[in-house]
C-alpha cells in the first residue's frame, strides 16, 4: 500500500469500525483511494481518497483523526 497505510481495522471519528482492504488507483486521476469495509450493517464496501481517509476533523474544537487504526484484522 501507497504511504505506509497499515491495513486493519480504523474506528472513524464518529465510533463505527471499518477494515482496511486496500488501496486502489482512480483510473481516470490516477489517484489513491482507501478500500475499506464496514464492520457492522451489511458489511458492504467503500472507497474514499487516501488524502481524506488520513486527514483529521475537528471534534469539539480538537483535532482528531478521521479514522484512527486500532489493530489488525482478524483474518490478518
Amino acid at each position: 500500500m501507497p504511504a505506509n497505510l497499515k491495513p486493519g481495522v480504523y474506528r472513524h471519528y464518529k465510533g463505527r469500525n471499518y477494515e482496511v482492504i486496500g488501496t486502489a488507483r482512480h483510473s481516470e486521476t490516477e489517484e489513491y483511494m482507501v478500500v475499506y469495509r464496514c464492520l457492522y450493517g451489511d458489511h458492504s464496501l467503500w472507497v474514499r481518497p487516501l488524502a481524506m481517509f488520513r486527514e483529521t476533523v475537528e471534534v469539539a474544537g480538537e483535532q482528531v483523526p478521521r479514522f484512527a487504526f486500532i489493530g489488525a484484522s482478524e483474518d490478518s
